[in-house]
């Protein structure tokens, strides 16, 4: 196993976007295709304009290839966007893409369903399937019907 900077330690929590607070493991079932889901129903960043803050739920889906992520680190990286000034949908991007450059995956999805300020909620989604795989056509079938069935809102 890796050495984790993180795990089994008291958490020092940093306050601006950090990709490096991301860690991984290896993957005990690389032979597998599984998913693996994290959801993080208290997301915070804040407008880049505003500096109001924004809040959301984090959902993030993934088929390990090699490497799996390590779960502190992510909460820790996650509560590094509390001060970043981004658009909801640099806030997932950002999120997609480093998940990506840590681990390799087959498949990688995030959605984010942010609260609504002014009246309107947006909830953006980007995925990813690793080139010249069954993956890569996994990731355009689900982008292109991702949301066929969208969920009634009524308290968000």
């Amino acid at each position: 196993m890796q050495n984790l900077k993180h795990l089994g330690k008291d958490s020092t929590y940093t306050f601006d976007y950090n990709p490096s607070l991301l860690e991984y493991v290896e993957n005990p079932h690389p032979d597998n295709d599984y998913f693996i889901k994290f959801n993080c129903p208290e997301f915070t960043s804040i407008c880049p304009i505003t500096g109001q803050p924004d809040f959301a739920a984090i959902y993030i889906s993934y088929i390990p290839e090699q490497r799996i992520v390590e779960s502190k680190s992510l909460k820790l990286y996650l509560f590094s966007f509390r001060n970043h000034g981004g658009f909801h949908e640099d806030c997932v991007n950002k999120i997609a893409k480093d998940l990506i450059a840590l681990l390799c995956p087959r498949y990688l999805e995030v959605w984010g369903k942010f609260t609504p300020r002014g009246g309107l909620s947006i909830d953006p989604y980007v995925n990813y399937g690793k080139k010249d795989t069954i993956f890569e056509d996994m990731a355009k079938k689900r982008l292109f019907e991702h949301d066929m069935y969208p969920e009634n809102i009524t308290n968000r």
